[in-house]
């Protein structure tokens, strides 16, 4: 009997192997979290099916009470037994994947031994799917781990061999043969099978054990870099800071040198080479180009793809992680290796976990400050006497984008400190191009539109031969903000706004109107002589541009007011010409 034992023993070390390669399957996480569909579950009973029918082929035969060894089982005759290890295999899907991908691996198993044949074939086709449901429910009834633990497994894998003993008592046609085959395989088998399964979940439970501690390890130290790493990127750029965010990497992470680059050039270089890794000079690794390009994290290695024409340089390999700011690419931090043996799949992931650590905090301080820059010039613009909702609007407007769309946040960022430059810049000129004031006009309605895209309609004639004269800043803007916020409020229709600018003699003519409720008849004769309380509205703005106008050209100014027949109202305003194609100097 301890012959036979040994002998099974050394038959089914091959199953060993079959445990480490069952880590490396695709999915194996989820069969383990029991997080499974149908086609994960018909996925892994099949895989398992045939590792199954590898281990038929491992096991012995039983020819009249003689066992036989093979390297290679192929051929059983009719008089002969198989005692295939397949029975293993298929009790550790069932362990691993509950019973029914037990079940289903057993089938597959269990219906290629059928057509082996044998003197017990109907005993293994039969013995297979039950040694599944078997192990799969009695599993799933003593433990709720991951993977069971190997005392609960050798305690399990005893039920399946002696059933499958009683079987071949029952099903072989030869009773004595039976009986020879139970008293002489029966114990060494219950042994056998009931310590592979155990050592097999044992080695599983190891794997799976070690690869979650260096996981777990690698993100405390990616966490702890990025830790780290907050007050060197809260103060300033990246640009500004990547000196002290190389030194920061180089003394975290086991490597032979960090370098850290923007678009165009090296801005920082720590570690082994810098006697000829140069700040300041351009990029020319073209994986490092393709990671900006793409903004793909790209990985060298073989020396010749880091390009360098040092021949002594100890740089062996590299990984090329891209840095973003709100979904733009801004540089890369590049990782150097002494061998490319030490780029491992963690080392990798580690990488591309810092980049994004990196980059998401980068995004999170750039955000920070475009609030900075909006509190900012909420006092600024309050300062200058703008419509403090639309301030509001525009901060909401911005900070919504900022969730959704980077892209359209930035432009209207931009569009918004456009539109704050030219209102601080009214108390300081007189004048300024008429192209000018209308890119200020364009950067409101931009605005505007962004919140109301489907309920204003803009129509611009302007002609393009007045677009260097000279005229009062904040002249245009004004009339276009009073139409929007007063003359369109209470339309419930699509608003719409007409601006009309263009030579009339010597001065131009700028004409905006509306389709909206009008004027108050009672005041047309006043709007733009004299301010008016909020109750009204709509005659403070048309004042105080009326009174710079008043003031810069005396009497030569004009501006009339007037409601529309078809409905809406007219502001008109002429403007003499004084100066016309001049160089201006911009603020």
């Amino acid at each position: 009997m301890i012959e036979v034992t040994v002998i099974l023993f050394e038959r089914i070390g091959i199953l060993l192997l079959v445990a480490f390669m069952l880590t490396q399957i695709p999915g194996f996480r989820s069969l383990l979290d029991r997080d499974m569909a149908w086609d994960t579950i018909l996925y892994h009973a099949l895989v398992f099916g045939v590792m199954g029918i590898l281990g038929a082929h491992t096991g012995v035969i039983m020819d009249r009470g003689t066992l036989m060894v093979e390297s290679w089982l192929l051929n059983v005759g009719d008089n002969q037994v198989l005692i295939g290890f397949g029975i293993v295999v298929v009790m550790i899907a069932g362990l691993l994947g509950g019973p029914y991908v037990g079940l289903g691996s057993g089938l597959i198993v269990g219906v290629y031994m059928a057509f082996i044949g044998g003197g017990a074939w109907f005993a293994n086709s039969l013995m297979n799917p039950l040694a599944g449901l078997i192990t799969g429910w009695t599993g799933q009834f003593f433990s709720d781990e991951r993977v069971i633990a190997p005392n609960k497994a050798l305690f399990i894998g005893m039920f399946p061999p002696v059933l499958y003993m009683g079987l071949i008592l029952i099903f072989i046609p030869d009773q004595q043969t039976g009986v020879e085959i139970v008293n002489q395989i029966g114990i060494p088998l219950v042994i056998t099978n009931a310590i592979a399964l155990a050592i097999i979940t044992m080695m599983i439970r190891s794997a799976l054990n070690e690869s979650e501690r260096e996981a777990a390890l690698e993100t405390n130290r990616a966490l702890s870099i990025a830790e780290k790493a907050l007050p060197i990127l809260k103060d300033a750029s990246l640009d500004k800071n990547a000196k002290a965010m190389a030194e920061l990497l180089y003394d975290e992470l086991d490597v032979a040198a960090i370098a850290i680059a923007d678009k165009r050039k090296v801005l920082s270089f720590v570690g082994e080479g810098e006697d000829h890794h140069q700040v300041g000079e351009s990029i020319k690794m073209r994986l490092s180009q393709i990671a900006l390009d793409t903004g793909e994290l790209q990985v060298a290695y073989d020396k010749s793809e880091l390009q360098c024409l040092h021949e002594s340089c100890p740089l062996q390999t590299a990984i090329m992680v891209p840095v973003y700011r709100s979904r733009e690419v801004i540089g890369l931090i590049n990782i150097y290796f002494r061998h490319s043996q030490q780029i491992r799949a963690v080392e990798v992931e580690l990488a591309r976990g810092l980049g994004t650590i990196i980059s998401n905090q980068i995004s999170g301080f750039e955000a920070e400050r475009m609030k900075e820059l909006l509190k900012e010039a909420e006092i600024r613009n309050l300062q200058a006497q703008i419509n403090p909702h639309f301030l509001f609007n525009t901060f909401n407007l911005i900070h919504s984008l900022m969730r959704v769309d980077h892209e359209q946040a930035r432009r209207m960022l931009v569009r918004f400190s456009q539109y704050m430059r030219a209102n601080l810049n009214i108390a300081s000129k007189s004048l300024i191009p008429l192209k000018d004031e209308i890119e200020h006009v364009n950067a409101y309605l931009d605005i505007v539109t962004a919140r109301f895209p489907d309920q204003l309609e803009v129509r611009k004639e302007i002609d393009q031969n007045v677009l260097d004269v000279l005229i009062p800043s904040a002249t245009l803007q004004p009339l276009v903000e009073n139409s929007i916020q007063h003359g369109l409020k209470e339309v419930q229709a699509k608003g719409i706004v007409e601006i009309k600018v263009g030579r009339t003699g010597h001065a131009i003519s700028i004409e905006v109107r509306d389709n909206g409720v009008g004027f108050p008849e009672e005041l047309l004769p006043v709007i733009g002589q004299q301010p008016f309380t909020d109750r009204h509205g709509n005659g403070t703005a048309l004042y105080n541009v009326n009174e710079r106008l008043k003031g810069i050209f005396d009497e030569g100014s004009e501006m009339k007011c007037r409601n529309l027949d078809g409905g809406g109202s007219s502001v008109s305003i002429t403007i003499p010409i004084q100066c016309e194609n001049m160089e201006y100097e911009r603020s």
